[in-house]
């Protein structure tokens, strides 16, 4: 169970975490502590020098008093004439109340961890740790952020940490982070970039509200959105909310096609039609048939039943049981049930055994067993082995937040669905070199990408300024080596295309 507790770092309707965490701050300190070092790493075969700097910033209200302190990590490029032409990318994960180990030793980092590609157990330590061929070291400076409540960073003094969990609190938070971080390394001119994943992705619709849409203006270069989630409306099958029940068409589609329950032949083994055609039907069909409720007659409604069970692999009987209606936990269980399995919600290649065959929602997220303890063991051998840092306190990599304030002002209040893309938008608009990529994993389930392109099909998207990639993996699509290249190198490419 606590395996599948850690797993819902990146989870986007996360449950509240423990309640136990405090909320009031610790004692301030005098000054915020750091530990500097330098490394190498081998990337495209060149050898790059780096200063790594692990540490504390701390946030200061209008007295300039302590309020927090933000561990972070930096990583410079040694060697650079002129670092007003360096990018330099803000790395963040998501929960809310994630800690950015997982994209700082999965993805983009100097260092990774190894772990199997296929959907497996990562078992225990030792872990294989290594220089990480696929950093972005080559292309940018890093800054990896653990947002407060998160690893290594608290409240101070009497602030609450309440302060700072919520949309708009926690998008404060990390602005005022960012323009300290620029103005201490004398970066302002340099081209920035924000990437974070799953509910980091929300967290950069909420910046783009905070850094470009005021006079004190942290224009931003480009948006990297791994597993993307900007308008909750479109991820949560609940009743009365039909669109969501589409858009989660496609993403069945795909998981049924690769558990190989569906009847390839059909579309002649091509998967790239296959799913071309499950987003028709969802917006063309499906949709218009859900949204006649029950004036829709009966043969039309067994017509849709059977096509939805071509796609899903689910039975045309069971469809028709739920009202056309499927949600995603009656999904992961009903698709294996005859096997006694369900199938993952951050990676639906992921297979659980079920207590028994019956059960309506599934007993955990099976996808939660090929990230658990790696994680966390690489993350704290780097910082203590190489970076020097020396903190024996607990590092949080999900669990400390008890609670999070979703009122989002104009992007969605208590009673509604958060929704930040028009942020994102509205900053396109008015910074026209506001460039957009979104990284999907064809079997996550939490984020799905028919949404994805929902979103960005909107009116008010520059859609010339926009990327969207697919990848054969999941939510964490650090968890396959195949992808773990290929967005790699998307990734680079963004921001090098960004300075022609």
């Amino acid at each position: 169970m606590v395996r599948l507790i850690v797993l819902m770092l990146s989870a986007v309707l996360l449950a509240a975490p423990a309640a136990s965490a405090r909320d009031a701050g610790t004692p301030a300190q005098s000054e915020p502590r750091t530990w500097e070092s330098r490394g190498q790493v081998s990337v495209n075969g060149e050898r790059i020098r780096y200063r790594a700097i692990a540490g504390e910033m701390f946030l200061r209200d209008a007295d300039e008093t302590p309020t927090a302190a933000i561990f972070h990590t930096t990583y410079l490029r040694e060697g650079v004439s002129d670092p007003r032409n360096r990018p330099v990318a803000f790395i963040f994960n998501g929960g809310p109340g994630s800690a950015s180990l997982w994209l700082h030793m999965g993805m983009y980092g100097p260092q990774r961890v190894v772990l199997p590609s296929d959907p497996a157990d990562d078992g225990a330590a030792p872990y294989t740790v290594r220089e990480n061929p696929e950093t972005l070291l080559d292309a940018a400076d890093l800054v990896f952020i653990d947002p407060v409540g998160t690893g290594w960073s608290r409240t101070l003094g009497e602030t609450q940490g309440s302060t700072f969990w919520g949309v708009n609190e926690d998008a404060e938070a990390i602005s005022q982070f960012m323009r300290r971080w620029l103005s201490e390394h004398q970066r302002w001119n340099s081209p920035k970039y924000l990437i974070g994943e799953s509910y980091g992705t929300t967290r950069i619709g909420a910046l783009m509200r905070q850094l470009e849409l005021s006079w004190n203006n942290v224009a931003v270069n480009g948006v990297v959105l791994v597993s993307t989630i900007l308008d909750f409306s479109l991820n949560r099958t609940h009743d009365g909310n039909e669109i969501a029940f589409a858009a989660a068409i496609p993403g069945y589609a795909a998981t049924a096609w690769y558990h190989d329950l569906v009847d390839r032949s059909a579309w002649d083994g091509d998967h790239d039609r296959f799913l071309n055609e499950a987003r028709a039907f969802a917006s063309n069909e499906y949709l218009p048939a859900i949204l006649a409720g029950q004036s829709l007659p009966r043969e039309r409604q067994n017509e849709i039943a059977a096509r939805y069970a071509a796609f899903t692999g689910l039975s045309a009987d069971f469809v028709r049981r739920a009202e056309l209606r499927v949600s995603l936990n009656r999904f992961r269980t009903e698709l294996l049930r005859d096997q006694g399995l369900s199938v993952g919600r951050f990676d639906s290649r992921f297979t659980g055994i079920e207590p028994d065959a019956a059960r309506e929602n599934p007993e955990g997220d099976p996808s939660g067993y090929g990230i658990d303890g790696a994680y966390t063991a690489a993350m704290l051998d780097h910082f203590t082995r190489n970076l020097g840092v020396d903190i024996t306190r607990p590092y949080v990599t999900l669990g400390g937040i008890p609670s999070w304030n979703w009122d989002a002002g104009e992007a969605g209040g208590r009673n509604s669905y958060v929704n930040v893309a028009t942020w994102i938008a509205r900053a396109m608009r008015q910074n026209h070199d506001l460039r957009v990529f979104a990284a999907n994993g064809i079997y996550d389930l939490a984020t799905p990408f028919y949404p994805v392109e929902l979103v960005f099909n909107r009116p008010g998207f520059d859609r010339d300024q926009i990327t969207l990639t697919y990848y054969e993996a999941g939510h964490m699509m650090y968890l396959h080596q195949p992808s773990i290249e290929a967005l790699a190198r998307d990734t680079r490419d963004f921001i090098r295309d960004g300075r022609r």
